[in-house]
């Protein structure tokens, strides 16, 4: 069975729907596939916007206007799931649900998908890793005598094909990225100055080159080695130790 197929099903179980999102790329990680199949069957969706934590309060601001019936949360941190569950207990209630509600999870891979149903079961039970594709099956995780969560696989919309856009999100892990140096390129394009600030070092033409040679990541002739140093940088992006604060 594929892995839309494990989606649609669990589309058609749940009760509710989260849509998982990431805060520091809110747009490139919705999904209008899953929206319309869940805006068809009527259910309600609630946008779940993870890894708040890393992204700057105006930013945040923002989103709030623009995504509707959203919960901003950092699962890591274990900040925004008390508005979380008063969100779900408040959609369980207007959809009439009797006894335990099924809240289906859904989202691009490495968004944080098990992480928030672990935040909120207070303890692992959903396996969890900085590298994309973990969760290879639906998953029933109860978090309270109310609530039952369906985790998925994370997937991609079917004619997606962007590999820049995957690697800035973690759907293709840093380790497996073939050009880390052109998705390098592209964070920096669209979020000027932060990886320049975190490694300390002008951000221009070059910033990948001065950050090889400050973290002595240096080929045969004592030459930058971009490929390791982009492939950091990536690394240091994906697992949010460079942030949009």
């Amino acid at each position: 069975m594929s892995y839309w197929d494990l989606v649609n099903r669990v589309v058609h179980q749940a009760d509710i729907l989260i849509l998982v999102l990431d805060a520091r790329l809110p747009t490139e990680t919705r999904n209008s596939e899953i929206e319309k199949k869940v805006a068809g069957l009527k259910k309600p969706l609630i946008f779940v916007i993870n890894k708040s934590d890393l992204v700057d309060r105006p930013t945040l601001e923002a989103l709030k206007k623009k995504i509707k019936n959203s919960v901003f949360i950092s699962a890591k941190k274990h900040e925004g799931l008390i508005y979380l569950r008063e969100r779900i207990g408040i959609a369980a209630q207007r959809a009439n649900i009797k006894g335990t509600a099924k809240i289906g999870v859904l989202g691009y891979p490495n968004v944080g998908k098990s992480s928030l149903i672990n935040s909120l079961r207070g303890r692992e039970s959903a396996p969890v890793s900085s590298m994309s594709g973990q969760t290879k099956r639906i998953q029933n995780i109860r978090t309270s005598t109310t609530l039952m969560f369906l985790d998925t696989p994370g997937v991609i919309p079917y004619n997606e094909k962007n590999s820049i856009k995957h690697a800035m999100i973690g759907t293709i892990d840093h380790t497996k990225e073939k050009n880390p140096d052109l998705v390098v390129a592209r964070l920096i394009q669209e979020f000027p100055g932060i990886v320049g600030k975190y490694y300390g070092v002008v951000e221009d033409d070059e910033v990948i080159e001065h950050i090889a040679r400050k973290r002595n990541l240096v080929a045969k002739g004592n030459v930058p080695d971009i490929n390791r140093a982009a492939r950091m940088i990536l690394k240091d992006w994906q697992t949010g130790k460079i942030t949009k604060k």
